[in-house]
């Protein structure tokens, strides 16, 4: 597959561009995801022209509309962040991102809890860094995320999930976007959502069966945008298994008893920890290419590409 391309913090990339001249390297986004991504690095701070090293800056004043300002001397930077962000996102339109993974804590490039400081001096965690809350606001279905957050498993494999699926409509996109690619599209992807949001798989569905009804354009942003919401449902073991019981019911007729035992004991030591998902999956995977259903075999869901092993799984 081609490479993912995803914005990033420049710091998380071994960059010096931190106000203290050094970096943040992370080394699954450097050497796992950088194996399959290609990065556009971005440092809001210097690339609106702030030097190297620099007086370290935090947020000030309302949560919703904080102003960026120097920690001793109170110098606000907001109007000159605000003016380089104008044409900086013009210029990320361009790249076609798939994601953005944001610098924890940053007060110009966090996306989650940053401190913003009142009046009375008294820092709140619920704030969004200045450059961080652009972005959002103007690609707000575009996956998000910090660098920490995907040292949790979960998060991180929901992440995957959602800048694989958008890689593959910004594919759909450029290369098709007809009626049939987007049914084609909805079909492969209907037991990952399953995983995600059973409910979601049939309001997709009904997005995708009205479009002889709609202009083309406005059934793709209808769907991409439920699609998008659909993603933000947390994959969780038991959702999993209601999955695999649904694909377990194509070969009901063709097991034996013991088989169907050992496929059901693969998914419920999966579901209390004792197996990895991968177990189950794999012999789902084997019963689909042995039976022939081509249905199965086109789902990302039991077909995850290698790259997606890879990154979801560190296998």
């Amino acid at each position: 597959m081609r490479k993912i391309r995803l914005g990033v913090s420049a710091c998380l990339l071994g960059q010096k561009v931190r106000y203290d001249g050094q970096h943040k390297f992370d080394h699954y986004i450097a050497d796992v995801l950088g194996q399959f991504a290609e990065f556009v690095p971005v440092c809001p701070e210097v690339e609106c022209g702030l030097p190297i090293p620099r007086e370290a800056m935090h947020l000030a004043g309302e949560i919703n509309s904080p102003r960026l300002v120097t920690i001793h001397t109170g110098i606000d930077h907001t109007e000159k962040m605000k003016s380089w962000m104008a044409d900086k996102l013009d210029d990320l339109e361009k790249e076609k991102l798939c994601g953005f993974i944001f610098k924890s804590k940053s007060p110009s490039s966090g996306r989650f809890n940053v401190k913003v400081f009142g009046a009375d001096g008294i820092p709140v965690h619920k704030g969004v860094g200045l450059f961080a809350r652009a972005f959002a606001e103007r690609f707000p279905l575009l996956p998000v995320e910090e660098e920490g957050r995907l040292n949790d498993s979960a998060l991180r494999e929901n992440f995957i999930d959602k800048i694989m699926v958008f890689s593959r409509w910004r594919e759909y996109e450029e290369n098709d976007g007809s009626a049939q690619g987007l049914v084609e599209f909805h079909s492969r992807h209907k037991y990952m959502l399953m995983a995600h949001s059973s409910d979601s798989v049939k309001t997709l569905g009904q997005i995708v069966a009205a479009q002889h009804r709609k202009n083309m354009t406005e059934t793709q942003n209808r769907y991409l945008a439920a699609l998008m919401n659909a993603l933000d449902y947390k994959v969780t073991p038991k959702k999993n298994r209601n999955v695999m019981m649904h694909i377990m019911g194509y070969f009901k007729k063709n097991l034996s008893a013991d088989e169907k035992q050992e496929l059901l004991d693969l998914i419920n030591g999966y579901v209390d920890g004792l197996f990895p998902m991968l177990s189950p999956l794999t012999l789902l995977r084997h019963y689909a290419r042995k039976y022939s259903s081509e249905f199965l075999l086109q789902q990302y869901y039991l077909n995850p590409s290698a790259e997606e092993l890879q990154l979801k799984y560190h296998v």
